[in-house]
């Protein structure tokens, strides 16, 4: 992994830990440039390489265990922490987004484009909505992995996730991961 796309420590434990706990099934980074639509070109070992930012989505996607959840303005905020961190400077919330990093915005359009054959039903909305279009195939996905749900507000509607319980607090540095209560 080059430098420009590490993670943090955190992260990288996270990922071993996730792989060793049985993640998701072999489908890494290497799989994820393979399958995804990229923009790019490595002339020197002839491979498709994903633009940065995308790849560090998708990296932090990929650290998600089964059954939780984090919003798509939980992973800019996550990579914008970890970039400040690098970069030796304070995070500040609310702070102008630095070139090179994104908000929720920028994070859902790299899932949509890039995110197939990663765990895309991990990366969700704030306010638990299942994705549009995608609902019944999210919800198998959710079920399978015991996501915490809660009934929808409209009769006949999908439920919505429930983030209080199935968010994912193990991504950020020396943060340990809660029970779902």
């Amino acid at each position: 992994m080059s430098e420009a796309c590490g993670t943090m420590t955190a992260m990288d434990d996270a990922a071993e830990d996730h792989q060793a706990a049985g993640g998701h099934e072999g489908r890494g980074r290497a799989a994820v440039r393979r399958q995804a639509a990229v923009r790019g070109h490595d002339a020197a070992s002839g491979v498709e390489r994903l633009p940065e930012y995308a790849e560090r989505v998708l990296e932090l996607a990929e650290l998600i265990p089964p059954g939780r959840v984090l919003t798509y303005g939980d992973v800019a905020r996550l990579l914008r922490e970890e970039q400040a961190e690098r970069d030796g400077t304070p995070y500040i919330p609310g702070a102008p987004v630095p070139p090179g990093s994104g908000g929720p915005r920028q994070v859902g359009t790299v899932m949509a484009r890039y995110g197939s054959a990663a765990p895309w039903w991990r990366v969700v909305r704030a306010d638990g909505v299942l994705l549009p279009g995608s609902e019944q195939r999210a919800l198998g996905h959710y079920r399978a992995e015991g996501t915490p749900l809660r009934a929808a507000a409209v009769h006949g509607a999908p439920p919505r996730l429930d983030l209080r319980r199935a968010r994912w607090q193990g991504a950020h540095a020396g943060a340990p991961e809660r029970g779902r209560r």
